[in-house]
């Protein structure tokens, strides 16, 4: 069976358990795929764009292009295109069809459909009017518009979706490349997690996998990941935290154009925090913000920013750090500033990955039940398109 027919034959199945769900018999299938659309027509997608027009560009990513539609039924809706050059392929839309259909939250980016004729293959998404976070957090023009209480509110709801992911999922999710452009930002200001193509799936009791299929982007990548291929749950906790100290600073993780002491911004965070001058992290553009809010923010970045990957805490204990009020926050210990570049080594063959019954790193996890190939099934050897075009 091809991959196309494949995920064609996932979405009937999805579909009728849809149906018997819903208390619904068998042939009602069809009345059933009528009513969710799940496969979009491409001359429907071509006309609903404009054929494709960049007017309707929204932005580009490692995916390919992603275009604004308007449906005939008056609904908004994102396209997101593969390029025909693309370095990701149909094996990660196939993954990114397949997670979001287990995966529904409010904090997560919500699909629609999908289209695959010929050599087209797109992902339909809702559309978020207000773009992504770094359209805003890294423009002084528009950062105004971040005030304090919309970006707590952000950082409290990634780390919401982030817990979902890990913790409550059908099947636990590791994102892989949590990052500013991939936080989209419906009317409200409210943050939706999105670009499942790098994700994986654990399923069972495994608890990490060594990989040499190093993907992400730079800056955001935690070490053990980046250099040698150790990928758990508290790799997504590691860009998170790099996300959050971005949202309380507003500038990116590198900026070479700050110079040598500021251009990386854990380094500086750190730097800040020995000396107790943590808040003069924050951005310099919000007039008014909470102290006690933005310290225990910069406080909650460098905490899944260690260097030791167990002392970093996972989404949940995160959770319970912004929601409560009486939680005390432990002191950080050293962050993970170095090989967070990564050694990047590219390979193709299948036995490039491995699941190992202990962690072949110094990071203290706990140790990997037995392995299992489908935590395999989806992976590519790239960095993203935007790690090396946008800087971040």
């Amino acid at each position: 069976m091809s991959c196309l027919s494949g995920l064609r034959a996932f979405w009937e199945k999805r579909l009728r358990a849809c149906s018997r769900t819903a208390g619904k018999d068998a042939a009602d299938d069809d009345a059933v795929a009528d009513s969710w659309d799940l496969f979009f027509e491409l001359r429907i997608l071509q006309i609903a764009t404009n054929s494709f027009s960049e007017l309707n560009k929204l932005g580009h990513g490692g995916f390919g292009p992603v275009y604004k539609g308007l449906m005939p039924s008056g609904q908004q809706i994102a396209v997101k295109k593969l390029s025909v050059d693309s370095r990701q392929g149909l094996r990660e839309f196939t993954n990114e069809v397949k997670l979001l259909l287990k995966t529904q939250h409010k904090n997560l980016v919500t699909l629609l459909g999908c289209c695959a004729e010929g050599p087209e293959k797109m992902l339909v998404y809702e559309y978020l009017p207000n773009k992504s976070l770094d359209y805003f957090l890294f423009d002084k023009s528009k950062s105004a518009s971040l005030d304090w209480t919309t970006r707590f509110r952000i950082v409290t709801g990634v780390a919401r979706g982030l817990l979902y992911l890990h913790e409550e999922a059908p099947e636990r999710i590791i994102h892989r490349d949590i990052k500013a452009s991939n936080i989209l930002l419906d009317e409200n200001l409210n943050p939706k997690i999105s670009d499942f193509g790098l994700a994986r799936l654990f399923p069972g009791e495994d608890t990490h996998v060594n990989t040499f299929r190093i993907s992400g982007t730079h800056g955001y990548m935690a070490p053990e990941y980046a250099m040698h291929g150790y990928l758990s749950v508290k790799t997504d906790v590691f860009s998170y935290g790099i996300l959050v100290l971005e949202i309380v600073s507003g500038r990116k993780n590198h900026d070479g154009q700050l110079g040598a002491e500021k251009a990386d911004l854990l380094s500086y965070t750190w730097m800040l925090h020995q000396k107790g001058r943590a808040l003069e992290l924050v951005d310099p553009s919000l007039t008014k913000f909470n102290n006690d809010e933005a310290a225990m923010c910069i406080q909650l970045g460098l905490l899944c920013c260690q260097q030791t990957v167990a002392e970093r805490p996972d989404m949940n204990t995160v959770h319970l750090m912004l929601s409560s009020d009486s939680f005390t926050l432990p002191r950080p210990g050293k962050p993970g500033i170095q090989g967070r570049g990564g050694r990047w080594t590219t390979t193709t063959g299948s036995t490039a990955t491995r699941t190992n019954a202990t962690a072949s790193t110094n990071t203290g996890s706990t140790k990997v039940s037995g392995g299992s190939s489908f935590v395999e099934e989806f992976s590519r050897n790239s960095i993203s398109v935007s790690s090396i075009d946008e800087g971040r």
